[in-house]
This record gives C-alpha cells, sequence and structure tokens, in this order.
C-alpha cells in the first residue's frame, strides 16, 4: 500500500511571506475594462512549492492538512521582516496518482504561485486518493521548471515534499535536482510519513541536507486537536459580519464571494474551532481578495474607481458616481477594520484560553510545518511577535 502525505504539504503551503525589503508602492492602474491588471513584482517574497503524494492510504493526512491549514495561515500572519509584514505565495502539486498522466510522471500542477487562500482551501478539500508511483525526483524538478521563482537571491524559496515511499523512485536522481534547486535559491524540506529512522534510511532526510533544508518525520493518522473557547462563538458572528463588507465587481465576483462562503462551510465542516481559526485568518493581512472585491482592490491601487464601468458593478453601486462609490467603499473599508480588529482582539484572550489548557498534545503537520518555516524564515532576518 502506497502511504502518502499528499495533503500535509499543503498546509504548509500557508507560508508564503513577503520579503523585508519591500517598500515599492505600486501606482494606480486605469481601467477601460474591469479585468485586475498583473504588476510586475517590486517585492521580495517567501515562495512555497506544496508537493502532495495523492496515492492511496493518506485519507488521514489529508484530513489533518484540511483541519489545520488556518491554524498554520495564521502563525505565519505574526511574521514581521523590520517594520514590514509578509504576505503569502504558495503554490501545489499532486503527484503519485494512476489518475495522472503517466507520460508527465503522474504528475500535476494543480495551482502556480497565489497569494488566494479561498482557492489554496478549495483545491486542497477536492484532492482524493488513487494509487499510483512516486518520483519524488521528478516531481521536484517539474516544480522548478514550471514555477516562476524569480531570480532575487533575497527570496526566500522553498519546497515541501511529502509521501512515504523510497525517495530515490523514478528516472530522475534526487540529487541532480538538489543541485538544480541550490542554483536557482530553493530549499528543499521533505515530510516522511512513518518512522523517522525509516525515512533516513529510504533517502528523505538526504533529499532535504543536500540542499540545507529540513527532514521530518509525523504520524498521518493523528487526529488533530481542537480546543473550544469561550470567545468561539462572539467570533463566528463576527465572521458573518465580516463577509458583509465585501463589494463583489467584474465577472468572477459573485462566483468568488461564493467559494469563500463554501470554504467557511468547510472549515466549520471540521468544528466550530477550525471556522473560529478561518474567521482569525480571514482578519490578518495574509487574506486579500484584490480581484473581486472593490475595498481590497481600491486600498490596494488595483483599479481605478474612476473607470469603472455600471456593468461591472454590484446593484447597489450601478448608476452611482465615482465620488458616491468611493464612499461607499471607504465606509466598507472602516466597518471591516473595525470587525477585524475586534476578532483580533478575541483571538488575543483565545490564544490564552488555549494555553492554559492541560494538554501537551501537539498537532502534527502544523507543529513540524511551523517550526521549519520559522527556523528558516529567521535566515533572511525574519522574526516572530
Amino acid at each position: 500500500m502506497k502511504t502518502h502525505f499528499k495533503t500535509l504539504v499543503l498546509s504548509i503551503a500557508l507560508i508564503g511571506l513577503t520579503a523585508c525589503n519591500a517598500n515599492n508602492k505600486k501606482k494606480p492602474v486605469e481601467y477601460a475594462q474591469v479585468e485586475t491588471v498583473k504588476h510586475e513584482p517590486t517585492k521580495q517574497y517567501i515562495k512555497v512549492a506544496l508537493l502532495l503524494d495523492t496515492s492511496n492510504s493518506m485519507d488521514g493526512l489529508i484530513d489533518q492538512a484540511k483541519a489545520q491549514l488556518w491554524d498554520i495561515v495564521n502563525e505565519l500572519s505574526y511574521a514581521k521582516c523590520g517594520t514590514n509584514k509578509p504576505n503569502l505565495e504558495i503554490a501545489l502539486y499532486e503527484y503519485g496518482n494512476d489518475r495522472l498522466n503517466s507520460a508527465e510522471g503522474y504528475i500535476r500542477q494543480v495551482l502556480a504561485f497565489s497569494n488566494d487562500l479561498d482557492e489554496i482551501s478549495k483545491e486542497l478539500f477536492s484532492l482524493t486518493t488513487n494509487g499510483g508511483e512516486e518520483y519524488c525526483g521528478q516531481v521536484i524538478q517539474t516544480s522548478l521548471n514550471q514555477l516562476n521563482w524569480g531570480k532575487n537571491p533575497d527570496d526566500l524559496k522553498l519546497v515541501f515534499i511529502a509521501g512515504n515511499e523510497p525517495f530515490t523512485q523514478g528516472k530522475v536522481n534526487y540529487k541532480d535536482v538538489s543541485v538544480n534547486a541550490k542554483e536557482k535559491g530553493v530549499t528543499i524540506n521533505t515530510i516522511f510519513c512513518g518512522d523517522y529512522n525509516q525515512g533516513i534510511s529510504t533517502s528523505w532526510k538526504d533529499g532535504a541536507v543536500l540542499t540545507n533544508g529540513d527532514y521530518m518525520a509525523i504520524n498521518q493518522n493523528k487526529t488533530t486537536i481542537h480546543i473550544v473557547s469561550p470567545y468561539d462563538d462572539e467570533i463566528l458572528i463576527l465572521n458573518q459580519k465580516l463577509n458583509k463588507t465585501y463589494v463583489i465587481y467584474g465577472k468572477i465576483g459573485k462566483q468568488k464571494m461564493e467559494l469563500q462562503a463554501q470554504q467557511d462551510t468547510n472549515a466549520q465542516g471540521y468544528s466550530k474551532a477550525n471556522a473560529v481559526s478561518r474567521t482569525v485568518s480571514k482578519s490578518s493581512h495574509l487574506y486579500k481578495n484584490e480581484t473581486w472585491d472593490l475595498v481590497d482592490a481600491v486600498e490596494l491601487k488595483e483599479i481605478s474607481v474612476e473607470t469603472l464601468k455600471d456593468d461591472a458593478l454590484p446593484e447597489e453601486l450601478k448608476g452611482k458616481s465615482a465620488t458616491e462609490i468611493k464612499r461607499y467603499i471607504s465606509e466598507k473599508r472602516k466597518e471591516r477594520e473595525q470587525i477585524q480588529n475586534k476578532i483580533q482582539e478575541l483571538n488575543a484572550k483565545r490564544k490564552v484560553h488555549i494555553s492554559e489548557q492541560k494538554t501537551d498534545a501537539k498537532n502534527g503537520l502544523e507543529n513540524a510545518m511551523t517550526n521549519a518555516i520559522k527556523e528558516q524564515a529567521k535566515k533572511k532576518k525574519y522574526t516572530w511577535n
């Protein structure tokens, strides 16, 4: 049986942070059409590629990743580089699944580098397992070839790969891949799903050490620990109010708002505590939706209100002047900030409550991922509050 920790990596993903020297400001983009324009990156980033094995027997690990995703995001939201707060950017691959193209090594790019947390959550929940061949060297090399890693030597570039079959399978030698990764400034981190020493004997540790990455082993069947707090209900009520501050625009606005609601439901499906963790993530700077929400788009200078066409606006803004639209967006922004600040205040009390509980249980995936990320981020002068 092939046991693979495919989804585990995903959690990790949550790690994409923005670099310290990022202080360049974007210029407003004038729109004749209502589509967002991609700016050339002017900031430094921590880019994370998550390579998830989706072969058989990894359902427990996938559940672990889904249940712990938002806790990982929240931990990353406390990162700072000087006075700057880093942003998040991750890519996702699945491999080792018979439903994938054998000619391409049973590998599929699920997402290129993205900071869309709802989209990442959606893709994580859509993953399913099936038997297959797991070629670790080939999937890492594929991510090195396909993704835009950039050439900035100050960026923190990370690969996280998880599984439990020998790291040596396939025609692409992981040692050669490690050389290519170092040339691009990419660090490879490996997560073995099983016994720590078995992972060493099957070259998982060596696959990480060659690029000065971290090797970790976890129990993929460990149950996620959810601790409730007396602040949970109030935080979830605030989440409902927070959702009402989003102002859709353009062709994808309605669809994206529905996706947001679906990911709320997915989180709630695991536990109330998990839904609370997602709400906390939505109150952080890592949760931005400038491609469909006018509040974020205007704040991040992704669009110019004056050039928005009426058919791109929600019903409540159709026929309004630019001045009226700006006033409406400003009011929604202030309302959102107040709600987010209240959520953060309650979460601070919630964290104290959780820390006081008599338990030494730690969630395997969350603990392994955040510890590795923190240690490697320190090399780029990141700190945690």
